[in-house]
């Protein structure tokens, strides 16, 4: 099932309207769909295509073993003489510009190529120069490179002094709208509570891969027993794979700080203290690593004081599948391997409505476009949208607050069965705990999940009433 990317594939498409060959990079999440976008592209256009996947890491593999692969994996794929395998990277590129049509528009796809690249020091510069001298020229080519490890790709090739210019795309990847979503129920969505699909993708968040998994023919309690606490449930053995091959080495080390935001978020200090380590180069560069790679999320506000840029960010947790493994599954590994770990409906799992809560908030702080016309937003240019939080003796929470140039919109997020009309006391405490520059107006807002006390409409008190039912059933 292929859904979205609409706007990516118009982007890439308008690559073969141009009279030459285009160099593009796709970064996100692994399991997020980016060689699946390729793969659709292609399809759609009538492609020639060819995809070459680097080996994933394994101890005692090098430079030699991704060559072979690369030269294994091109001859399969296309016709020519030789059949001796690659010596250099740059022997690789000739034999894949030489083994190309010379007509037929194509795209070539090399996927994982932090992977490719990983034994060598010299790959970007093999690549630069294999592009210019052996791949550039074909005018009918579209050359993708795609990656999980989104830093690497960022620091070796889209901000390496050694391609400027070359680029003509940077696509990100990132999670499915909302409304997207609910259609991997197929038709059965519509007879499914919006608290049942809400309880899978606080699990699966928009990821494809994972949202493949579902089986609409099962309850929630269900595709969430087979899929996570069953032995052979995929995402039951996808968190250790996805570290080890996105992170290798540095996969302990970004896992522990994973650990440390599945309760909350933190600053990079707090972060600190907690691990006890220094605040200096490695935790914070690990930190970007895992923001790039899809797995936080670094939030920061204009001061509602100032209108300016905070200085003080705070990293969550924003992928849902890493917060439900690492507080769910495993600490119960033992016990799932062994087939001894049971309950009858989801409800029934330890903390289960504070960390759903949670979870939905994440759902809708990573799909904040998606509300943004439900807001009441219209054209308005988002400048910041984040959790708010102000810490002290007039402290104050906001779950999401929304900054444009003229407006700040104060957001409540609630999952509750009942919301009462205490929700609008609690948004008055909140504005008077904090203070807005002239000339900014204020909005409030509420998301909800569960059942809205007709006092709460009736008050008129709030500037959009968004219920995620409508949502998930767009």
């Amino acid at each position: 099932m292929f859904l979205g990317r609409e706007q990516e594939l118009r982007s890439l498409g308008e690559l073969l309207e141009k009279p030459t060959s285009s160099l593009v990079a796709c970064r996100g999440r692994r399991r997020i769909g980016k060689s699946t976008l390729f793969k659709e592209f292609a399809r759609r256009e009538n492609l020639h295509f060819i995809m070459i996947e680097g080996l994933g890491p394994r101890k005692g593999q090098t430079d030699a073993d991704q060559l072979r692969n690369f030269g294994e994996r091109l001859m399969a794929q296309t016709k020519g003489r030789s059949q001796r395998l690659p010596a250099t990277w740059m022997e690789a590129f000739q034999k894949l510009g030489e083994r190309l049509p010379k007509q037929e528009r194509t795209l070539v796809l090399l996927d994982e190529i932090s992977w490719m690249g990983r034994y060598n020091p010299d790959f970007p510069g093999f690549l630069k120069n294999g592009w210019d001298d052996y791949l550039k020229p074909h005018d009918n080519l579209i050359l993708a490179v795609c990656g999980s490890v989104s830093a690497w790709i960022r620091e070796n090739l889209l901000d390496s002094a050694t391609f400027g210019g070359r680029f003509s795309r940077d696509i990100v990847l990132r999670e499915l709208p909302l409304n997207l979503c609910a259609r991997f129920w197929g038709e059965r969505r519509s007879d499914l509570q919006t608290r049942d699909l809400l309880d899978v993708l606080s699990v699966t968040g928009g990821v494809p891969r994972y949202l493949e998994e579902i089986n609409p023919s099962l309850s929630a309690s269900e595709n969430v027993r087979r899929m996570c606490f069953t032995p052979d449930g995929p995402l039951f053995k996808d968190f250790s794979a996805l570290f080890s091959e996105v992170f290798g080495d540095n996969a302990k080390v970004k896992g522990d700080i994973l650990r440390t935001l599945t309760g909350k978020s933190l600053t990079l200090c707090e972060i600190s203290d907690a691990l006890g380590v220094e605040r200096g180069g490695s935790l914070s560069d690990n930190l970007d690593e895992l923001a790039e790679a899809g797995f936080i999320a670094k939030d920061s506000v204009l001061n509602p004081k100032t209108w300016k840029k905070s200085r003080t960010a705070r990293y969550r947790l924003c992928d849902n599948y890493a917060r439900f493994y690492l507080k769910y599954i495993e600490p119960n590994l033992d016990e799932i391997k062994d087939g001894k770990f049971e309950f009858e409906q989801i409800p029934e799992l330890k903390n289960w409505q504070t960390i759903m809560g949670l979870a939905f908030e994440n759902l809708v702080l990573n799909h904040v476009l998606d509300f943004k016309e439900s807001l009441h937003l219209g054209g308005a240019q988002i400048r910041a949208a984040a959790p708010f939080l102000k810490s002290g003796k007039d402290g104050v929470q906001i779950d999401l607050l929304i900054q444009t140039d003229e407006a700040m919109y104060i957001v409540e997020v609630k999952r509750r069965r009942t919301i009462d009309a205490g929700i609008i006391d609690d948004v008055k405490k909140k504005l008077r705990a904090i203070r807005k520059p002239r000339g900014v107006s204020i909005r409030k807002g509420v998301i909800y999940e569960g059942e809205l006390s007709p006092a709460v409409r009736r008050s008129g008190y709030f500037d959009a009433l968004v219920d995620i039912d409508r949502l998930l059933r767009d």
